[in-house]
């Protein structure tokens, strides 16, 4: 860390620098977070109760105005997914430009930072409004399905955690 502050940095500067690319990477894990009700359960899905609906979608037997509510609810949710992606993208190419210059913008890089974080947030509402709509279509039958899916999901997490502590414990 001398040798970089020998460098002519500022350790304001490096402090900075260090932030919004920490910033940058916890954005691109969460811009991952989004819903994808087109993936199966699983180990990425932890956390989302839609994946929960997917998974058990063939349980559903859906009717035919609920399948089509499904694939927009699939494409919206990967929309969202493709506009996070995008828009991180652009974050990166801009925390770099700005890195690359002597003293850079922090201001113009949060304020981009939080224009990024409203897009991404609109998107996912607007798959999660689509698929929270399907739902309300559901028969109390399906709505058991889904509420056992997300149980058991649930279930699964939590014993993944009771394993992560048993083998990390000290």
């Amino acid at each position: 860390m001398k040798r970089i502050l020998s460098s002519g940095l500022s350790e304001l500067v490096l402090i900075a620098t260090t932030v919004v690319a920490l910033a940058v990477g916890v954005l691109g894990v969460a811009s991952s977070a989004l819903a994808q009700p087109h993936r199966a359960a699983g180990m990425h899905a932890f956390g989302d109760p839609f994946a929960a609906i997917a998974a058990v979608k063939t349980q559903l037997a859906l009717n035919d105005a609920q399948q089509a509510q499904w694939d927009s609810a699939v494409a919206q949710s990967k929309a969202a997914h493709q506009t996070a992606r995008a828009n991180l993208a652009q974050l990166k190419t801009a925390t770099q430009a700005e890195l690359a210059k002597p003293a850079p913008d922090l201001a113009a890089l949060a304020a981009l930072a939080d224009d990024v974080q409203q897009q991404n947030m609109a998107a996912r509402k607007t798959a999660r409004n689509a698929w929270l709509a399907l739902y309300s279509t559901f028969t109390p039958e399906q709505k058991t399905i889904v509420r056992d899916a997300i149980q058991a999901k649930l279930d699964r997490m939590a014993a993944f955690r009771a394993h992560l502590r048993e083998r990390l414990a000290p």
